[in-house]
């Protein structure tokens, strides 16, 4: 009999710490049904949990045992079918997984391994592979954030903070350096001793006895020499230093004119709802503005970005103006990462689409670190999307989608916001 014993350290949550092995162990079949699940809820009840399937094979358990080796002849009693030399067919497959066509009654199946996801371990699964692209860190002025940061050594500290390598290293100095002279008068000492020994001189001689004392009184004083001393003992020296903090803003731009339907509406708040547990989920440091526009554009709350009613015409330059004003009143100095999110279903006067490529490439491009832009039509392209198509071939941090359905919502938002190659 062969026992396998886990001597691994774990925590007086083992349930937990089993949990979390679990989960990093099919990560990449839990990210695959997480990826299913999204396609059938809606967006609204993107932060609830989810029960995961996984496949039995996947979850099977490898068994160890004794292998015979070699070539054996064994006789089976009750066999009645079989001969010696006989072919064996093999047995045919089951229903496989608990699913498929029923199998004969005496083939065994299981079921797939179904098992709960909390809603935190859902949403990491749900946002793990995105990020806002092209950050850069900036040193802000007013940030109080500290890191800590190793210093050197101490001489005095908390015991937790002892070094030993370093506290060691430094007493085995001190030992050499104390006790070099009673070392190097021991090995003269001795060879004198030995070279009297050898001309024959009596144990009795004053000479060797003198010799001796003084060898054993040597011995004493190096064993007197303390392995560690107090002296020795260094501590690791930590100080707190500014720590760069990361900064964005997420300007939300959504298009509320009378084009834009209740079907539309939806789907482009549906967007933002995403976009924004995302933002929250993954950034500390990050501030949302919102802006509604028909005929004119307006910065709003949360609140109001979501549920406002009012509508009319279209004029898409008034929210690249008002973007335009909040960057440089607010956000401007380098200071912040600026992002930029709008959604509309691309109709627009056509001179103002004009006006709106020009505000992009000469003014708006320069101040942000990536804009994206989704059109919700089920139609042609529209004048807006014409004209934008022509920003990228100034600026490549400018990326544009077309939404024809909810369904598009979480395929279009993980393309825009997925991980760059670093």
């Amino acid at each position: 009999m062969t026992y396998l014993i886990d001597r691994r350290l774990q925590g007086k949550n083992k349930s937990a710490v089993n949990r979390e092995r679990f989960l990093r162990r099919y990560k990449s079949q839990i990210k695959d049904a997480v990826g299913r699940a999204i396609k059938g809820r809606s967006i609204t009840d993107v932060e609830n949990g989810e029960k995961v399937s996984i496949p039995v094979k996947d979850v099977s358990e490898p068994s160890f045992g004794h292998a015979h080796g070699g070539v054996w002849e064994v006789v089976n009693p009750g066999n009645q079918e079989y001969l010696k030399g006989d072919q064996i067919n093999r047995p045919k497959g089951g229903g496989g997984s608990g699913r498929g066509k029923a199998g004969n009654s005496d083939q065994l199946t299981e079921d797939d391994f179904i098992f709960e996801l909390s809603r935190e371990e859902f949403m990491n699964y749900f946002f793990e592979d995105l990020e806002l692209p092209h950050m850069v860190k900036t040193q802000l002025t007013a940030t109080t954030d500290f890191k800590h940061q190793r210093a050197g050594y101490n001489m005095s500290g908390t015991p937790s903070n002892i070094h030993v390598l370093r506290s060691l290293r430094g007493a085995l100095g001190r030992r050499i350096a104390v006790g070099g002279n009673s070392r190097k008068r021991v090995i003269e000492a001795e060879r004198e001793l030995e070279a009297l020994l050898l001309e024959g001189v009596p144990l009795q001689d004053q000479r060797v006895v003198d010799l001796k004392k003084l060898i054993h009184h040597l011995h004493t004083r190096l064993l007197a020499i303390p392995f560690i001393d107090p002296f020795d003992l260094r501590y690791t020296n930590r100080v707190k230093v500014p720590k760069p903090m990361t900064q964005a803003v997420m300007f939300c731009i959504m298009d509320v004119s009378g084009s834009m339907d209740e079907t539309r509406k939806d789907t482009a708040k549906r967007f933002f709802i995403l976009l924004y547990l995302f933002l929250k989920r993954v950034y500390d440091k990050i501030e949302v503005v919102f802006i509604r526009h028909h005929t004119a554009a307006a910065e709003v709350d949360e609140e109001e970005f979501f549920h406002s009613r009012e509508s009319g015409g279209t004029v898409v330059s008034s929210a690249l103006h008002l973007l335009d004003k909040v960057i440089d009143e607010r956000y401007g100095a380098g200071s912040y990462n600026a992002y930029v999110a709008q959604a509309s279903d691309g109709d627009n006067w056509d001179n103002d689409s004009v006006l709106c490529r020009q505000l992009l490439v000469n003014t708006i491009m320069p101040k942000v670190q990536y804009y994206t832009y989704v059109e919700i039509t089920d139609g042609p392209p529209q004048n807006l999307w014409e004209q934008y198509s022509q920003v990228p071939d100034h600026h490549p941090h400018f990326a544009m989608q077309k939404i024809v359905t909810p369904a598009d919502i979480y395929p279009v938002f993980r393309e825009l916001f997925k991980k760059q190659p670093k």
